[in-house]
């Protein structure tokens, strides 16, 4: 149990920042709230006036004006997520590759297994056509 007081303690230590950061920015934060604030924002796209009051960017094709949000952000964050799992977990790997033996190259081979079939998945929507 001694080993696992350290990580212990530091998780109760990440807890109680995020907690004490949050209250205060809370606390001590502008309060300066208007209407374009409150609204859902999609990253890229300018929100339209809904018919039912109000700006939005949720669902353009219920607004009336027969709009969808493009794949292509969603395609563009799912690259992202891919190449960055890839990358938190390759680093590691590298460091600790002579101790790892065979182990840690099949555990890696089955990774980029995994990150291939989401790569070639992003590929073949069309995610990684730049036009």
């Amino acid at each position: 149990m001694n080993l696992y007081v350290p990580i212990l303690v530091l998780g109760a230590i990440a807890v109680a920042f995020a907690v004490v950061s949050a209250m205060l920015a809370n606390l001590v934060g502008p309060r300066r709230y208007n209407r374009a604030k409150l609204e859902a924002y999609e990253c890229g796209i300018e929100p339209v006036p809904n018919p039912l009051g109000g700006l939005g960017s949720g669902n353009l094709a219920a607004s009336g004006t027969g709009q969808r949000i493009p794949v292509k952000y969603y395609l563009t964050a799912m690259l992202f997520i891919i190449f960055d799992i890839e990358i938190v977990f390759l680093y590691p790997w590298a460091v600790y590759f002579d101790s790892l033996g065979i182990f840690g190259l099949i555990a890696v081979a089955l990774f980029i297994f995994n990150v291939s079939v989401a790569y070639a998945y992003e590929w073949r929507r069309g995610g990684l056509s730049w036009d």
